[in-house]
C-alpha cells in the first residue's frame, strides 16, 4: 500500500496564546509533507481577518499550500469576493468554498440581502473571479438541513458543476458509512475526488457534541468503548487504534487522501499518520 496523500486543518488563533498552539501544530505537522493544509472560519463568519492573516502567515512562512476557508455568511458579494481577490494577490491559490454556520444565536442560515445565498453561488464566483481550486463540504452522514441522503448528494453534485475540485467530508465513525456515501455520490455521476475527513478524538465527550450537532451518527459500541476506556484510563490509547484502523480500511478500500481536523492539536495526529507509516520527509544532502 503506497503513503496516502494527507492534509491537515488548523483554525486560526484568537490570542497571543493560541498563536503559539498554532505555531506548533503547524511546526510538528509539515515535515509530514502535506498535499495541502486548510484555515478554517469562526461560525457566523466571526474569524474572518483571523483567517486572512493565518493563511497568508502560513503561506508565506511555511511555504505551504494553503486553502482558505470562505463562507457566504453576513457579508455582501463584494466584500466576499474582495477577500477572495486579497487572497488570490497573496499567492494563495485554494479555497474551502462554504456555505457557513449561523451566526451565534441564530436557529438557521439567512443570506445577507446583497451576499451570496448559497455555496453553490460561491463557487461558480470564485471560479469566474480568479480560477481558483475550490473544495467543498460533503457529508456521509447526511447534512442535518437535508431532506434525506439522495436531496444531499444532489446538491452535492450542484457544486461540482458549479466547478468545484473535490469535496472533504465531514468527519464520521465507520468506514462503511464512508464506501456507502463515496458509491451513492458515483451511481449520481459524481467522479470527482472525495477525501474522508479524520477527527482523531482528543476527548470523547466534546467530540460526541460536535457528532450530535453535524449530525455525524454514533454507533453504540463506540460510545461503550469510550465508557470503558475513560474508566481505566486508556481514552488516548483507543482513540488512536481507533483512528488508525478507521484510516487502515479507507486506505484499503482505494481512498488515496486523507483529511485530518487537528483542532491545532498535533500529537494525536502524527502519531496515527505514523502508524500509517507516514513518517516525516527527510532532504538527503547530495553526496560529493
Amino acid at each position: 500500500m503506497s503513503r496516502p496523500n494527507i492534509s491537515f486543518e488548523f483554525f486560526p488563533p484568537k490570542s497571543l496564546e493560541a498563536s503559539f498552539r498554532l505555531w506548533d501544530a503547524v511546526q510538528t505537522l509539515a515535515p509530514l509533507d502535506p498535499s495541502f493544509v486548510s484555515v478554517t472560519y469562526g461560525a457566523g463568519g466571526t474569524t474572518r481577518k483571523l483567517t486572512h492573516e493565518a493563511v497568508e502567515a502560513l503561506h508565506k512562512t511555511q511555504g505551504l499550500r494553503v486553502a482558505a476557508h470562505l463562507t457566504c455568511v453576513d457579508a455582501t458579494r463584494a466584500e466576499t469576493l474582495a477577500i477572495a481577490q486579497a487572497y488570490a494577490e497573496a499567492g494563495v491559490t485554494d479555497i474551502v468554498a462554504l456555505r457557513g454556520d449561523p451566526p451565534k444565536g441564530a436557529d438557521h442560515f439567512t443570506p445577507h440581502p446583497d451576499g451570496f445565498t448559497s455555496s453553490i453561488e460561491l463557487i461558480a464566483a470564485l471560479k469566474a473571479q480568479n480560477d481558483f481550486t475550490i473544495r467543498v463540504g460533503a457529508y456521509p452522514d447526511t447534512h442535518p438541513e437535508a431532506r434525506d441522503m439522495d436531496a444531499d448528494i444532489a446538491f452535492l453534485k450542484r457544486k461540482f458543476d458549479a466547478c468545484a475540485d473535490a469535496a472533504i467530508t465531514q468527519f464520521f465513525f465507520e468506514a462503511e458509512t464512508f464506501f456507502r456515501f463515496r458509491d451513492a455520490c458515483e451511481k449520481a455521476g459524481i467522479d470527482k475526488p472525495i477525501i474522508p475527513g479524520i477527527f482523531p478524538i482528543e476527548n470523547w465527550t466534546k467530540a460526541r457534541s460536535f457528532a450530535a450537532r453535524c449530525g455525524a451518527k454514533i454507533p453504540t459500541w463506540l460510545d461503550d468503548s469510550f465508557a470503558t476506556a475513560i474508566r481505566d484510563d486508556r481514552h488516548d490509547l483507543l482513540a488512536i487504534a481507533l483512528a488508525t484502523e478507521l484510516c487502515d480500511d479507507l486506505l484499503q478500500g482505494g481512498v488515496e487522501d486523507l483529511h485530518f481536523y487537528t483542532l491545532n492539536k498535533p500529537d494525536m495526529t502524527r502519531d496515527i499518520c505514523a502508524a500509517l507509516g507516514v513518517s516525516p520527509r527527510v532532504e538527503l544532502a547530495e553526496v560529493a
